[in-house]
């Protein structure tokens, strides 16, 4: 079973469907007893990195997301993504979930934000399998991005600049577009997450 972390923001029904039409069953919720008994976490996210972790705080889920990625694989999607983070500037200095150190900074870009549709993954660290997805395209919708160090990123996009696309810290894993709008190659990069093992 796969914990969807609710914190009352987020594409969750999205994602929830997106597993169900692999056959995998989930359950969201925020609390805690809930997710602990999941074998993989998912934290999706829609909207703003300061009013995400303020809801994440309010509902006092911060210290539990932290708690189940010291034994669980975690997925953070789009904003979820970000929120892995030490820090983000969406709105002033907030203070993330820690999980992966670096900072959520607006794209320093010429181009248009948000960075909207379909664009490509450029792999820096082939392990795992991600070599498989070199030059293949994914959904992205986004105005900020990470700023962390060469060791946790698994793959780039380019909008005018460079862009991490996946990143990874041991056993929590981030994902700035959207899998579960990306088609088959979202799928497959979900099934690669679910196929990865918490540590025992």
């Amino acid at each position: 079973m796969i914990g969807i972390v609710d914190y009352g923001m987020g594409n969750i029904a999205s994602v929830r469907n997106t597993l169900a039409r692999l056959g995998i069953q989930t359950v969201v919720s925020d609390q805690p007893d809930v997710l602990k008994q999941a074998s993989h976490i998912i934290l999706p996210g829609v909207g703003s990195f300061q009013a995400s972790i303020d809801e994440i705080e309010k509902r006092g889920l911060k210290s539990v997301i932290r708690d189940l990625a010291s034994k669980k694989p975690v997925l953070g999607v789009c904003l979820g993504m970000q929120l892995l983070f030490s820090e983000g500037y969406e709105g002033g200095r907030k203070e993330g979930l820690d999980l992966i150190p670096g900072q959520i900074k607006k794209i320093d870009t010429d181009n248009i934000l948000p960075h909207i549709g379909w664009n490509q993954l450029h792999i820096q660290d082939e392990r795992n399998g991600f070599s498989n997805f070199e030059g293949e395209h994914v959904y992205f919708v986004h105005s900020y991005q990470a700023n962390t160090n060469a060791e946790y990123i698994v793959a780039t996009t380019e909008y005018g600049v460079k862009i991490p696309a996946i990143v990874q810290k041991e056993n929590v894993f981030g994902m700035q577009f959207h899998p579960e709008k990306s088609g088959k190659v979202g799928l497959e990069l979900l099934k690669m997450f679910l196929g990865v093992e918490g540590k025992q």
